[in-house]
């Protein structure tokens, strides 16, 4: 399997999960925290879905899939409060909304529910780094042009002005629609 974080990139390219990355790009922290989080859930449930895969009745197949991924959930969610608790309030709703994340739902239907554990995992691995990427994107560019910081650090002189509407959720709108600019720019190229 060869990976390509970018060509098919849930964020820039297949545009799913864009109310998590809308929300919680606000910094680094929020981006790496969501990021590791959906791989977490992505590749335990990609895994348990493929070595389930021929005793789900395809009458009952989703709702199995989505309890699962719910508990894939439960346990980041238990981590992050036990853990990083900062990150866990940070992140708040959108934690248990990954449970309904059309990324997730989608590689265990189309992917992990046809495919052998080696695949399955090769799967999750390379859409949760591609998701994790573009979150650590947007938020690198929200946290820096809207804080002048980077994890938290001052990268920008003290006389940099921040601009406040990058951590706002118009922000969030403008630096997905920047993102995708250049993107598509060198696309054409």
């Amino acid at each position: 399997m060869k990976f390509n974080l970018l060509k098919e990139n849930p964020i820039f390219v297949l545009l799913l999960g864009l109310c998590p990355t809308l929300a919680v790009t606000t910094s680094v922290v929020n981006a790496l925290g969501m990021g590791l989080s959906t791989l977490f859930v992505l590749l335990g449930s990609n895994i348990i879905i493929s070595m389930i895969r021929k005793s789900i009745p395809k009458e009952i197949r989703i709702p199995v899939f989505i309890t699962v991924i719910a508990a894939f959930v439960t346990i980041i969610q238990m981590l992050l409060a036990g853990y990083a608790p900062e990150v866990n309030k940070s992140l708040g709703i959108y934690i248990p909304l990954i449970v309904v994340n059309c990324i997730i739902l989608g590689r265990a239907e189309g992917f992990a529910s046809k495919n052998n554990v080696v695949a399955s995992i090769g799967d999750a691995i390379e859409k949760g780094l591609g998701f994790m990427l573009g979150l650590l994107i947007l938020g690198s560019l929200r946290e820096i042009l809207g804080n002048g910081t980077l994890f938290n650090f001052a990268v920008l002189p003290k006389s940099y002005m921040p601009m406040i509407i990058m951590v706002l959720p118009p922000g969030a709108f403008l630096s997905l629609g920047l993102v995708l600019a250049v993107i598509n720019k060198y696309k054409d190229n």
